[in-house]
This record gives C-alpha cells, structure tokens and sequence, in this order.
C-alpha cells in the first residue's frame, strides 16, 4: 500500500510524533521548564492539521483498498456496484487531499503565528508622503478591526500637514505575522496631493516594516546592558502626557538600537512597550539573515528581502491597486483604502505556496 501511497508511511510518522510530543506535553518535568514547554507546544500546535489530515487520508486509502477487495473477490453485484460507487469517489478525492496534505508537510515559517510590530514611515514626497503613511495606517487599523486583532501604538510622530512621518504599532491576534508579513516594502501612491494647488498628479511613497513579535524566551536580554531614560511626550494625549515625563527611551549599549513608547500615560506601560519592542528588534537582527537566504530562494518571496523593493502602486486617478510582486491589478481603491485588503494577501499567499511546492519538489 506505501508504496502506491508513499504519503501515508511520512504521514504515520507524523502522527507518531504528535503522540510522544501529547506525552511529553504532560510530564511534569517539561511542565517545570517553560522554555521547553512552549517550544514542544509549539510543534504540536503545527502538527494538529497534519495529522487530522493524516487520519483521514489514511483511512481513504483504507477504504479505497477494502473496495478493491470486494471487486476481486466478491460475486454478489449489489455488493460490488456498491464498492464501484465507493471507489470512483474516493479516486476522485485523494489527489486533492494530497496536494493539501503537500501543502500542509511544507516547514512553516516558524514567525507566522506571532504577533507582529509595524512601523511605517512616510519616504519621499514631503507632506504628502506624510499623508499617506496616515491612509496607510487607517487602512492596517480598519483592517486589524475586520480580523478581531487588537492594534497598539508604540510611538507616533506626526506630519506637518496630517499623517505621520512614521507610526509604530504592534498588532495582537492569532496568526498576525502569516499575514502582516506581506506588507513589508514601499508602497507608492499617485495622486493630486491636497498640498497641489495646480491639479498635478504627484508620485510618493512610504515604507512599511513588519516585524515578527520576539517573545521573552526568543532574546536573552541582560539589563545591565539596555540604558533607560525619560523624558515628556510630545503630541496628542492631552495635557497630562505633555508634562510629566512618562516617555521612555531604551538604548541597547552593545548595538546601539534605541527604541522610544510615549502613547501612553503610565511610565510603566510606557517600559513594557518598549522593552518588548527592543526585543523584537534585536531578534529581528538574526532573523533578517534567515530572511536574505529565502529571498534567494524564492523569487516572489513577498514576505521577505529587500524592504526596500517596491511592493505596490495606489493609482487615485484610475482606482487602481497593483500589487507588483505578482502583478496583481484591482480597480477597487476605495475600498481597498478602507481596510479590504485580504484578496490582495489571499493571491500572494498562494503565489507563496506554488513557490514553495515547487522548492519542495
């Protein structure tokens, strides 16, 4: 039978694993060692859709095999019109399952379940760039609403004419890295900018990271190396974020990255925000070369590489979104501007998976 269905023998291996990985979830002693608990849950929490996909691929295979039986054994005919309307069926259902299953053995970017930090800036053009990084993150905060995903600024420093010169946020939920990831790179818009008093189309552009959040196991941080100083916020938030000195400032001695939070009132929430931001920024550091080597891999490798390549056009004129990775065109930007962007990330995940089957093979 494996050797018509090779994919059922990995697959039994799978399962095995996700056994001893049930097992060891419940010792004691790996319940005493964090680290190690959250890692091997982790891989268990991966493995669940294999081997529930597992189970019922193996049991087709058994079907299909039972059904055969009966045709080349079998006399009585309601027996057998039976086993052929069983075994049409499920000829027709394995190929599919399989190039599920196909999908599901791909290694998983082990991020994508994270929650993610994203920052963007507005880059060239001015005012207007400024404007637009503020279209950017209304559309990022109306479509975290649409998802159930919870958004919170870090820092925020705001444009002469509205916008912002550069926003940073974190967005928490369940699997909001997988999906913010794509975002990463310089997103141009062509426009009349509210600043053109001549009616001109003007091109400029703003530049997104997104960030994998690091957890406390993820960077092993040491105090004595991270300098902390406070000072007033500046901004929105009425008068009593402007004078008391609730912002916080870290810097990283050994690399030099200095992170700031000053949205909220509290000195302390303020610290916890911007802790956990300078630990994801220096984990960032590692797995920014983990993300050069798949870039080289894949072509399309739209969740990585070069975040100075330019990811996508927002044509007003022509309510056009092209998406130059895939070159994917909608003529919906109203829409797409209020925060309906899952089509979009929807066809670059698939472009991804066709990648990565392709590198698999």
């Amino acid at each position: 039978m494996s050797s018509e269905y090779p994919l059922v023998d990995k697959l039994q291996e799978l399962k095995k694993k996700y056994i001893s990985l049930s097992e060891q979830l419940s010792d004691p002693v790996v319940m005493g060692d964090m680290k190690k608990f959250i890692q091997l849950n982790r891989e268990y929490k991966e493995l669940e859709p294999i081997a529930a996909a597992g189970d019922k691929y193996c049991k087709m295979v058994q079907d299909l095999e039972g059904a055969k039986e009966i045709l080349l054994n079998e006399k009585d005919e309601d027996l057998r019109d039976l086993a052929k309307e069983e075994l049409s069926g499920i000829e027709s259902q394995i190929p599919v399952m399989e190039e599920e299953i196909k999908l599901l053995l791909i290694p998983k970017d082990p991020q994508d379940d994270k929650n993610a930090i994203v920052e963007i800036r507005g880059g060239t053009g001015g005012d207007e760039a400024a404007i637009f990084a503020g279209d950017l993150y209304r559309m990022y905060a109306k479509f975290c609403e649409r998802k159930g995903w919870k958004l919170e600024i870090n820092s925020q420093s705001e444009g002469a004419s509205g916008g912002y010169k550069e926003i940073i946020f974190k967005v928490s939920g369940q699997g909001v890295y997988g999906v913010l990831k794509y975002e990463s790179g310089v997103h141009r818009v062509q426009r009349v900018p509210q600043t053109e008093t001549q009616g001109r189309v003007h091109t400029s552009a703003s530049s997104i990271v997104v960030l994998p959040e690091a957890d406390e196991f993820d960077v092993e941080l040491n105090m004595n190396d991270i300098r902390k100083d406070t000072f007033c916020s500046s901004g929105p938030g009425g008068q009593s974020v402007n004078t008391t000195y609730s912002a916080i400032r870290l810097t990283h001695i050994p690399t030099g990255l200095v992170v700031q939070c000053q949205d909220e009132k509290s000195q302390l929430k303020n610290y916890d925000k911007a802790l956990a931001e300078l630990r994801t920024r220096l984990y960032n550091m590692e797995y920014e070369k983990y993300l050069n080597e798949m870039s080289k891999k894949r072509k399309t490798m739209v969740s990585t590489g070069d975040r100075s390549a330019k990811i996508r056009t927002y044509n007003y004129p022509q309510s056009r979104v092209t998406d130059h990775r895939i070159n994917y065109t909608m003529y919906n930007l109203p829409v797409f501007m209020d925060g309906d962007i899952q089509e979009v990330i929807d066809q670059l995940q698939i472009a991804e998976n066709a990648e990565r089957l392709k590198a698999e093979e």
